[in-house]
């Protein structure tokens, strides 16, 4: 049964001001976990509750900015990333690192663990992406993928395939199994990639203030989402509750939904302002309905509700 398309969450429900400087990243814990996990220009990461706001733990060991943070299936562990060209594993409830991959030529702009939290893998600034093994002792990455020609934005680990995306506007999939690499030209820097559960199609944030669904299977573009202002910073696009709408925040410091099937912006039009700055990153929870949250260079978090 298809879920009906329901506007982006919009009422406040809390702002998390702990943060000074931009927030770069906010994530969900896992499964039914009530927690959020933020990392910003002051180089460190907050744990915190999402229903109260209170902030739990912090984490600190950057030097640089953090970029990007992921979140283990069983939230034992998370991993990140940022302006200091090492890929971090940390353990949550100790708030040690456990692992540090060194290797990059540059900043690393994002992180992502596979499905069992085995394999990392880091994208950077220097354009390539590097996969480590977090059950070896080894120090040496497993692979390296260096097709791209400019820097690595976003990266997606599946089972059996890795996907990028890469300001030199190119998205390249990798299937592991088959050593093959399809790429498909998308013409502008792309900033997000997301695949639908069905990883039929993918969702492109590129930096032309254009979101596109992809078909997968032939490269054709399936919808084009606009609207939003999106030329100038990374901001992350990606899907509503049950996969049925489109959310991204943009460089006004709105939040815009779209219908998936349509494309029809939802809600008011413009969308109204809800941060003072760039909406760096927005994550709707994957499985409640009405639950999202956006960072922003403005310094805060904040947590919304239908």
């Amino acid at each position: 049964m298809t879920t009906p398309a329901t506007d982006a969450p919009r009422t406040l429900h809390k702002t998390i001001s702990s943060h000074k400087g931009a927030v770069n990243v906010v994530r969900y814990a896992k499964g039914a976990a009530k927690y959020g996990l933020s990392g910003g220009r002051d180089r460190l990461i907050k744990l915190w509750n999402r229903e109260t706001a209170m902030e739990i733990k912090t984490y600190s060991g950057h030097g640089y900015e953090v970029l990007c943070l992921d979140v283990a299936h069983d939230n034992s562990k998370f991993a990140s990333c940022g302006g200091d060209r090492i890929a971090y594993v940390w353990d949550v409830t100790s708030g040690e690192t456990i692992r540090r991959f060194h290797g990059h030529a540059g900043r690393i702009n994002v992180v992502a663990l596979n499905a069992d939290s085995s394999v990392l893998a880091s994208g950077s600034y220097d354009s390539t992406v590097r996969l480590w093994d977090l059950r070896s002792q080894s120090r040496q990455a497993i692979q390296t993928l260096d097709d791209a020609r400019d820097s690595i934005m976003s990266v997606y680990v599946g089972a059996t395939e890795i996907i990028t995306g890469s300001v030199d506007g190119y998205v390249r999939s990798y299937d592991i199994r088959k050593g093959q690499l399809n790429t498909d030209l998308i013409g502008f820097p792309v900033s997000s990639i997301q695949p639908t559960d069905d990883s039929v199609s993918l969702l492109i944030g590129t930096l032309d203030s254009t979101i596109r669904l992809m078909d997968r299977a032939n490269g054709a573009m399936l919808n084009t989402f606009k609207g939003h202002v999106n030329k100038d910073y990374s901001t992350k696009a990606c899907f509503g509750y049950g996969q049925a709408s489109v959310i991204c925040g943009d460089e006004e410091g709105r939040v815009w939904s779209w219908d998936l099937l349509t494309a029809t912006p939802m809600g008011t039009q413009p969308p109204p302002k809800v941060h003072e700055k760039v909406i760096t990153w927005v994550e709707h929870h994957p499985t409640s309905s009405g639950d999202m949250m956006t960072a922003s260079a403005d310094g805060t978090v904040k947590i919304w509700r239908s």
